[in-house]
């Protein structure tokens, strides 16, 4: 079975669209992620496993080679959901600018990768693609937006069609209360997503963290560039 490293996993939104696209996910996390849902997972520091994967051209002690690297840094404080709501509430923990230095190894590696970031990261990322669960419908409302953008190497993935947006996100705005089929997937109060909301609407029903599912890529996200790389890289 094809296999990817997943850096900087969290509880493994990006690891279960990988495995429904066929392949094993090993997971990399600075923290304990005991809801993690990959295939295995390692507590260490994801640059300190690229400078190992570089030094032994593209392989791991233990899980031998793997034929993507996918990478969701801790993004800079300019980013939209940073900066704003979170930072203003107090919510999240404290982000570091991982995105050159995560690059720069990665392209030492000579694997293809992924480079994953919320959509208004200011440039920290070449977006090669940009993804919103509207591509991917679910049946029923509540729905989640959940921009985000990718950095693709070594391979081409197709850009789905952005159609427009069914409504308004539920909550407050500018001092107003709108009611909509959307939902905002983040922080608490003023109308934003419960726990059941948000694991209906990204597609996650292994983690009932609030901050995990904050911070989740979709799984169908991960799931379509993987189906991309089987076929575009003849990975089987």
């Amino acid at each position: 079975m094809p296999k990817v490293l997943d850096l900087y996993c969290c509880a493994g939104g990006a690891a279960r669209g990988y495995q429904r696209a066929g392949f094993e996910v090993v997971g990399v996390d600075i923290e304990d992620r005991p809801n993690y849902c990959g295939d295995e997972f390692a507590r260490r520091d994801a640059l300190a496993v690229l400078e190992e994967l570089v030094k032994n051209d593209g392989e791991l002690a233990h899980y031998g080679r793997f034929d993507l690297v996918h990478a969701s840094p801790p993004c800079q404080a300019g980013c939209t959901i940073t900066n704003g709501t979170n930072k203003a509430k107090g919510w999240g923990r404290r982000h570091e600018q991982l995105v050159p230095a995560t690059r720069e190894l990665l392209d030492a590696t000579g694997l293809p990768y992924v480079i994953e970031q919320p959509t208004g990261h200011g440039g920290l990322i070449r977006t090669d693609l940009r993804l919103c669960m509207d591509m991917f419908p679910i049946e029923e409302p509540p729905w989640v937006q959940r921009h985000r953008d990718f950095e693709i190497h070594g391979f081409a993935v197709d850009q789905p069609r952005h159609s427009k947006h069914r409504g308004y996100v539920r909550g407050m705005r500018h001092g107003v209360y709108r009611d909509g089929p959307y939902v905002a997937a983040y922080g608490n109060g003023g109308g934003k997503a419960s726990i059941t909301e948000m694991q209906h609407a990204l597609g996650i029903d292994w983690t009932s963290e609030r901050e995990e599912l904050t911070e989740a890529i979709p799984p169908a996200y991960t799931e379509w560039i993987g189906v991309h790389l089987r076929t575009s890289v003849g990975v089987s």
